[in-house]
């Protein structure tokens, strides 16, 4: 019996990913505009997607406060990137506040939130 090899590394994409920094206090007030800035970064000015390939990154380690604004602007940017060819929003940098708030209300199967925790970088 034999196994084939595997080619690349395990879980590395072959493309550069697409990455949303958010920072400070996010309100619901912010929101459209942070959903406007990922799609300004997932489609070109002629509406075609770039980089289908490409996976999509939000680092949220610059958060200085948790609450649902927060979750409900991370719940529709995850729908933004959906749009964009069914890609996972993931995130980076995640404080363990809102780590537990998006197990609390049920969202942390929308982001993947295995994409380093605060303080728990590789």
């Amino acid at each position: 019996m034999s196994f084939g090899r595997r080619s690349g590394l395990p879980d590395v994409e072959a493309m550069t990913p697409i990455v949303l920094v958010v920072t400070g206090r996010v309100t619901r007030a912010a929101v459209p505009g942070l959903c406007a800035e990922l799609e300004s970064l997932l489609y070109d000015p002629e509406g075609a997607v770039r980089d289908p390939g490409a996976g999509v990154d939000c680092d949220v380690g610059g958060v200085v406060h948790v609450d649902l604004a927060l979750v409900e602007a991370l719940a529709r940017l995850g729908l933004v990137a959906r749009r964009a060819g069914g890609r996972r929003l993931r995130l980076r940098n995640v404080p363990p506040e809102l780590q537990s708030l998006l197990d609390l209300v049920g969202l942390a199967d929308v982001v993947d939130v295995g994409c380093g925790a605060a303080g728990n970088e590789a």
